[in-house]
């Protein structure tokens, strides 16, 4: 490598010379801060802060009176369900009156009644709630959709074994005698199906055999 001209060493020392001023005056300027009391921390700018006020006024309100949800209710047979206005309400609250309107497609089933009585099908029910507060009444109202539904049927009827005759609605006569192997199932017009003393009565021969009988070949 040949020798280091003039004005490289000439651009070096500037540069060298630039940086220390460079030091030199943030030196200066951090001692101005200090002898003028004022630090970096606390020269930059304060968080706001949140007042407790701003916070309540934040918060969403309880309501007064809530109009709960109706589940599905079921019943058996020809049954009916009960049906009645269910709420909850702040503490200082006075219900004034809570009713009930059905309406079943486009046929109205009840009218501002406490309670109705239902059978199985789909109904659209409006509980509206008259409730007073400090004073003021007020009326709340909310409209829902209601299931009714038919319970499962029993699919057999457990017996003592000691009575001939099913329930109606269950003919087919489930005899047990030793293993399950030897369970057999009896429908009228069979030779020994009158004779018979079940110890379980099945809607069908189906379900019978789900119940792990077989057929009686007599």
């Amino acid at each position: 490598m040949g020798p280091i001209s003039a004005h490289a060493r000439s651009t070096f020392h500037g540069e060298k010379l630039n940086k220390l001023v460079q030091r030199s005056l943030a030196v200066i300027a951090s001692g101005a801060l200090v002898f003028s009391g004022v630090s970096a921390a606390s020269a930059a700018p304060l968080p706001t802060s949140i007042s407790s006020a701003s916070i309540v006024a934040a918060k969403k309100k309880a309501p007064a009176v809530t109009i709960k949800k109706i589940g599905t209710k079921t019943v058996k047979g020809s049954a009916k369900a009960t049906i009645k206005p269910s709420y909850s309400k702040a503490k200082n609250v006075k219900i004034k009156s809570a009713l009930l309107k059905v309406v079943k497609g486009k046929k109205t089933v009840a009218s501002k009644k406490k309670s109705v009585k239902l059978a199985a099908g789909t109904y659209k029910v409006t509980t509206t709630v008259k409730y007073q507060l400090k004073g003021k009444t007020s009326t709340i109202q909310k409209t829902q959709t209601l299931l009714v539904k038919k319970a499962a049927a029993k699919r057999s009827v457990k017996m003592s074994g000691k009575a001939k005759n099913c329930p109606a609605g269950y003919p087919v006569k489930g005899n047990r005698t030793g293993s399950q192997k030897e369970w057999k199932y009896h429908v009228k017009g069979q030779r020994f199906y009158n004779i018979t003393k079940p110890e379980e009565c099945f809607k069908t021969a189906a379900d019978a055999r789900k119940a792990g009988y077989r057929a009686s070949k007599l």
